[in-house]
């Protein structure tokens, strides 16, 4: 499915997305927006590159990261909640992981975690390993992961 494919089936659902994206840094919002008449059916980006941002815009709790780290499925759940109920959107996807160069033992370069929030479902979250490709490239497969994600969301509303 295209990005417009996309936009059409939440437009067509009435559903308005919204974005909190961290090592994506707006990829998946510009995405979305690069679409003429996007407007229709995109609410808005966040874009919380530090913890604080995390916190401050979208709720994230300190305890959260401080227990499992910016770049866990705890903070992506909490991040797509907290995009959910700071925008008007009814669908959101959440982004947070480690681009590179570097990375640890633990959190290594290419680890990427993914939440899907929906109004009235049950928030999902994955971990994507894609591996040390390189900054640019784990960003663009951050995005498209994000945006096959948001296809699947928009299809729930189908279902209704």
């Amino acid at each position: 499915m295209t990005v417009a494919d996309l936009l059409d089936r939440a437009k067509t659902q009435g559903v308005m997305i919204a974005t909190a994206e961290s090592c994506t840094g707006g990829m998946v919002a510009a995405a979305l927006t690069d679409v003429p008449g996007s407007s229709a059916v995109v609410d808005r980006g966040f874009v919380t590159y530090t913890n604080d941002a995390k916190q401050q815009m979208l709720g994230v709790n300190a305890e959260t990261l401080e227990t499992h780290g910016a770049v866990s499925e705890e903070v992506a759940l909490e991040m797509a909640e907290g995009a959910l109920k700071n925008s008007q959107a009814q669908l959101t996807v959440s982004i947070t992981g480690i681009a590179g160069p570097g990375g640890s033992e633990f959190k290594p370069e290419g680890r990427v975690c993914f939440g899907l929030a929906a109004d009235g479902q049950k928030t999902k979250t994955e971990t994507v390993e894609f591996g040390a490709l390189g900054r640019d490239k784990v960003r663009i497969a951050a995005r498209d992961h994000a945006l096959n994600l948001l296809s699947h969301g928009a299809s729930l509303f189908a279902q209704k």
